[in-house]
């Protein structure tokens, strides 16, 4: 039985919510947590001093890019991942298997691997479950996936078993693999299975029993957030975290609005990543707890008032409405920097918001309360 890393702390007398520890090499994390995502060993727009500010214990870096640029080479000379981005909390890095995904026309899946073109050069490249795995522990990362093969929506049933089948065979492997690199104890990064199945309820089931068997340290839902509708997401992981052992991390892959990761965590989830408040955030879309707005609109170019009126963080605290979208309209760096500082400030408040809730027996208010000022763009209490 592999090593126990996470502790329920609390449950919601209301949901199936949960409050819980994860025990890492450079610390705990408290979950729920969203996780930034810093695809090139940086969020975008924000610096290491910026994550410590708004209090984050992990972020999230992608293996493909790390190994394509700068290479495992330099970030193995330079000792690692945290002392090559100056990131002293943890860090999860994704296998890969999703941008290969994303880059259909360009690579081939055989049971050896994924062999695929670099986006960069166009040379050819060939991760295996083996690969995957040394190279994300070169970077020292404190959570790795194994390779997956992630499928899209509206996936023919064939093709959707047939991916199964090759995860679950790379799954075997890679923990090979990482037990490998981990039995001198130097390497002490966690392994995390992937469940997938597409939107089949038998495949996910069975997918579910495989991951479970596999019994890796922590376990994640693949294949949702794929161009689904919401409805279809809340189904499939409603459906799927119910096969899933309760004293495992849950990971859902990829979701990064509120509606999303308040639903997950009312299922039961505990970790979750996205790019979303950050790219959106270069491209003008703010949260508030009214709902997002979209600032280079000329309704708030007098409008002196901040971003939230309830957020505490600095941008808020110091910035107004009508100089954020002078920013973004003469496109100054200092646009995407703030917007981007805000908008992963408000989830991170959110789901921190969210734990107290689920410590005090009473998430499922605290969710309906937030989507209904969140969607209808007044409070509850007006």
């Amino acid at each position: 039985m592999s090593e126990t890393i996470f502790s329920v702390v609390h449950k919601d007398a209301s949901s199936k919510a949960r409050t819980g520890i994860i025990q890492l090499p450079h610390g705990p994390v408290e979950t729920p947590v969203f996780m930034p995502v810093g695809t090139n060993g940086t969020v975008k727009a924000i610096t290491v001093d910026d994550l410590h500010e708004i209090g984050f214990q992990i972020i999230l870096s992608n293996t493909y890019h790390l190994y394509l640029r700068p290479g495992t080479g330099v970030i193995d000379a330079a000792g690692g991942l945290h002392r090559f981005i100056h990131w002293d909390k943890n860090i999860l890095t994704d296998s890969g298997g999703f941008q290969v995904f994303s880059l259909a026309p360009f690579r081939k899946i055989t049971e050896g691997g994924a062999k695929f073109r670099s986006h960069i050069d166009g040379s050819y490249h060939l991760l295996s479950p083996e690969r995957v795995v040394e190279i994300q522990s070169i970077l020292g990362s404190d959570i790795q996936m194994q390779l997956d093969v992630c499928t899209s929506y509206g996936t023919n049933y064939k093709d959707a078993e047939k991916a199964l089948i090759i995860t679950d065979k790379w799954l075997k492997r890679a923990k090979s693999a990482w037990e490998a690199v981990t039995d001198d104890g130097i390497y002490q990064g966690k392994l995390f299975a992937i469940v997938q199945g597409n939107f089949y309820k038998d495949l996910r089931q069975r997918s579910a029993e495989l991951v479970v068997a596999a019994d890796t340290p922590g376990i994640a839902i693949g294949g949702l957030s794929v161009g689904e509708p919401f409805e279809v997401f809340t189904e499939y992981l409603q459906y799927t975290t119910a096969l899933l052992p309760e004293h495992k991390p849950r990971y859902v892959m990829g979701i990064g609005t509120p509606e999303f990761i308040l639903e997950a965590i009312e299922q039961g989830v505990d970790m979750f990543d996205c790019v979303f408040p950050t790219r959106t955030g270069r491209n003008g879309l703010l949260f508030t707890r009214q709902g997002p707005i979209t600032i280079k609109k000329g309704k708030y170019e007098y409008d002196f008032n901040p971003i939230d009126e309830e957020c505490t963080c600095k941008v808020c605290r110091n910035y107004s409405r009508s100089y954020l979208r002078h920013l973004y309209r003469t496109g100054e760096i200092l646009s995407s920097i703030l917007a981007s500082y805000h908008n992963l400030y408000f989830l991170h408040d959110l789901v921190r918001s969210a734990r107290r809730a689920i410590q005090e027996n009473r998430y499922t208010s605290f969710k309906k309360d937030f989507l209904y000022s969140y969607k209808s763009g007044t409070s509850k209490n007006e």
